[in-house]
C-alpha cells in the first residue's frame, strides 16, 4: 500500500460526527430499560391489564428487530444520514406520545412507532461510522466508543429513569431521549456525511413484506413460547416465520437487485463474525435471565439490588470495548476475539460450581464474562461493517444488530426452556401438597416460593430449599451449555479469522489527514 491509496485518517470533523452518532446510540440503550421502571406506575395510572402491559413492553423490541433488515437496506438506497434524521424525528415524536399517552392503547401504538424509528437508527449509525472512519485503526477505535456508549446507556438509563420517577410522573422517563434526538437532528446535517448506493436498483416491495412477515412472527413465536410454554398461536407464528423466511431467501437468490445481498454471508469475515455474535448474544441473553432470577429468587435480592448487581459487568464491558481496539492495532482481531471468548468459556466452567449462596461469585463471573466478551462486540461489529462494500454497509450494520437481537431472543427461549426443564425434572416436592399447589411449585421456583408462603413454617422452608436446589441445577446446566458453545465459537473464530491482520498492519502506510475542516461539500454519492 502506498501513501496515495492508504485510507485517509479522520480529522476533527469526523470525531465530532462520532459524538453526534453517540446520541441515538445512548438513547436506544436507555429506552430498552425505562419502560420496565415505569411499568408499575403506568399500569395503575392507565388501568392496564397484564396482557396490555406485556404488549407495551414487547412491541418495541418486536418491531425494532423486525424492521432492521428493511431499514438497513433502505438507508443504503435513500441515504444513511437522511434515514437517521428521519428516524430521530420519529423517535422524538414517539417519545412525546409515550410520555403523554392518556390510554394504554395509545401507549402501545406509540411504543410501536418507537420500535420502527429505533430500527432506522442503529444500521444508519453503524454504516455512517464506517463511512466516517476509513483508517482501520481509527475505525476500530470508533466502533469501540460506539459499543461503550451503548453499554453506558444501559448502565445510566435505569439510574436516570429512577430519578425521573422519583420526582415526576411515569411518562417523564420517555422524555429522557427527546433532547438527544433534537441535538441529533440539529447537528447531524453539519457533521455527518451523506452516502447512498449510486446504483441501488429498484426496491422490491415484495421482499420488504416477506422480510417483515418472516421476522415479526418468528420473534413473537420464540418469545411467547419461552415465556408461556407450548401454545397454539406462538407455535403457528413460529412456523409461519420459518416458511416465509425461506421464501424470502429464495426470492433474494433470484432477484437482480435483491433487498438483502446474500453474498454478504459468504464473505468469510462477515459470516464468521455474525455466527460468533449470534452465539455470544444467545448465551448472554439466556445467562442474564437466569442470573436475574437467581439474584431475586435464590440470592434474596430485591429488584433494585439485582439490577445494581449487573452494573459491574456493564462497566467492565465498557472498559473492555475501549481496550480491545488498542490491542487490535498490534494483535490480530481474530486472535483477540477468540482468546476473549475462550476465557469467557473458562469463566462459565467456574460458574457451573455455584450453589445457593453464590451471589458474589456470579457477580464477579458476569463482570469477567462481559470484559472478555468486549472484543466480540467492539471488534466484531467493525469487522462486519468494514468488510462489506461501502454501498452495502447499512445492510451489513443491520445484520450485525439483528444477530445481537435475534441471538438474545433465542437465548431467552432455548436456555430459558432448558433451565425450566431441569428445574421441573429435579425439584423434590413434599408428598402431602395439594395437586394444584404441587403443579404450581413444580413448574417454577417463583411458583414454589408463592406456594411456600401458604404452608406451615417448616414445610414451607423445606419446599423453598428444594426449589432453590433445583433452580441451581438448571443454572449450572445453562452455564455448561454456555461454556461448550463459547469454546466452539472461540475455535471457529481462531481458525476462520486468521487472515484478518492487525489494524495497525492494515493501516501501516502513512495517510494524510482529511481536510474536512475546509470542505463545505459532503462526500455524497448520488
Amino acid at each position: 500500500m502506498t501513501p496515495n491509496d492508504a485510507p485517509a485518517k479522520a480529522g476533527r470533523r469526523e470525531w465530532i460526527g462520532l459524538a453526534v452518532l453517540a446520541l441515538p446510540t445512548f438513547v436506544v440503550a436507555i429506552d430498552l430499560f425505562v419502560l420496565l421502571l415505569a411499568l408499575p406506575n403506568l399500569a395503575t395510572s392507565l388501568q392496564a391489564g397484564s396482557n396490555e402491559q406485556l404488549w407495551a413492553t414487547d412491541i418495541y423490541g418486536f418491531l425494532l428487530a423486525g424492521f432492521l433488515v428493511t431499514m438497513g437496506t433502505l438507508g443504503d438506497r435513500i441515504g444513511r444520514r437522511r434515514l437517521l434524521l428521519i428516524g430521530g424525528v420519529a423517535f422524538a415524536i414517539g417519545s412525546l406520545l409515550c410520555a403523554y399517552a392518556p390510554t394504554i392503547e395509545l401507549l402501545i401504538a406509540a411504543r410501536a412507532l418507537l420500535g420502527i424509528a429505533g430500527a432506522t437508527l442503529m444500521p444508519s449509525t453503524l454504516a455512517l461510522i464506517g463511512t466516517l472512519f476509513q483508517n482501520p485503526k481509527q475505525q476500530a477505535a470508533a466502533f469501540g466508543i460506539w459499543g461503550g456508549t451503548f453499554t453506558l446507556g444501559a448502565v445510566f438509563g435505569p439510574v436516570l429513569g429512577g430519578v425521573m420517577l422519583e420526582h415526576f410522573w411515569w411518562g417523564s422517563v420517555f422524555l429522557l431521549g427527546v433532547p438527544f434526538m433534537v441535538a441529533l437532528v440539529v447537528l447531524g446535517p453539519a457533521f455527518l456525511p451523506e452516502f447512498r448506493n449510486p446504483q441501488p436498483g429498484k426496491l422490491d416491495l415484495t421482499s420488504v413484506v416477506l422480510s417483515l412477515v418472516a421476522l415479526l412472527p418468528l420473534i413473537y413465536g420464540i418469545k411467547e413460547l419461552a415465556r408461556a410454554g407450548f401454545e397454539p398461536l406462538p407455535t403457528v407464528s413460529l412456523v409461519v416465520g420459518i416458511v416465509v423466511g425461506y421464501l424470502f431467501v429464495r426470492r433474494q437468490r433470484h432477484l437482480a437487485d435483491p433487498m438483502l445481498d446474500l453474498n454478504l454471508f459468504t464473505n468469510r469475515t462477515i459470516g464468521t463474525t455474525l455466527i460468533n455474535q449470534l452465539t455470544f448474544s444467545l448465551v448472554g441473553g439466556g445467562f442474564m435471565m437466569m442470573m436475574l432470577l437467581y439474584f431475586q429468587l435464590v440470592g434474596g435480592m430485591t429488584t433494585v439490588q439485582a439490577g445494581a448487581a449487573m452494573v459491574p459487568g456493564m462497566l467492565t464491558a465498557a472498559v473492555g470495548m475501549q481496550i480491545a481496539p488498542r490491542l487490535a492495532n498490534k494483535i490480530r482481531p481474530g486472535l483477540l476475539i477468540s482468546v476473549g471468548v475462550a476465557l469467557a468459556a473458562i469463566t462459565y466452567v467456574v460458574v457451573t460450581q455455584v450453589g445457593t449462596d453464590s451471589n458474589m461469585t456470579i457477580i464477579v463471573g458476569f463482570a469477567l464474562i462481559s470484559f472478555f466478551g468486549a472484543p466480540t462486540v467492539a471488534l466484531g461489529t467493525g469487522l462486519v461493517v468494514g468488510s462489506a462494500p461501502v454501498e452495502k454497509m447499512g445492510a451489513a450494520g443491520s445484520l450485525a444488530q439483528l444477530a445481537n437481537e435475534f441471538g438474545s431472543t433465542l437465548g431467552l427461549a432455548i436456555l430459558g426452556t432448558v433451565g425450566a426443564a431441569v428445574y421441573r425434572s429435579t425439584v423434590t416436592l413434599p408428598g402431602d401438597l395439594p395437586a394444584d399447589s404441587a403443579a404450581q411449585a413444580g413448574d417454577s421456583i417463583a411458583g414454589a416460593t408463592a406456594v411456600a408462603g401458604d404452608l406451615p413454617a417448616g414445610q414451607g422452608e423445606g419446599l423453598v430449599t428444594a426449589a432453590k436446589d433445583a433452580f441451581v441445577d438448571g443454572f449450572q446446566t445453562v452455564a455448561v451449555i454456555g461454556a461448550v458453545l463459547y469454546a466452539c465459537a472461540a475455535l471457529m473464530v481462531a481458525i476462520r479469522l486468521r487472515h484478518v491482520p492487525a489494524f495497525g498492519a492494515a493501516a501501516a502506510a502513512p495517510a494524510p489527514e482529511k481536510e474536512s475542516e475546509s470542505k463545505e461539500s459532503e462526500p455524497e454519492v448520488v
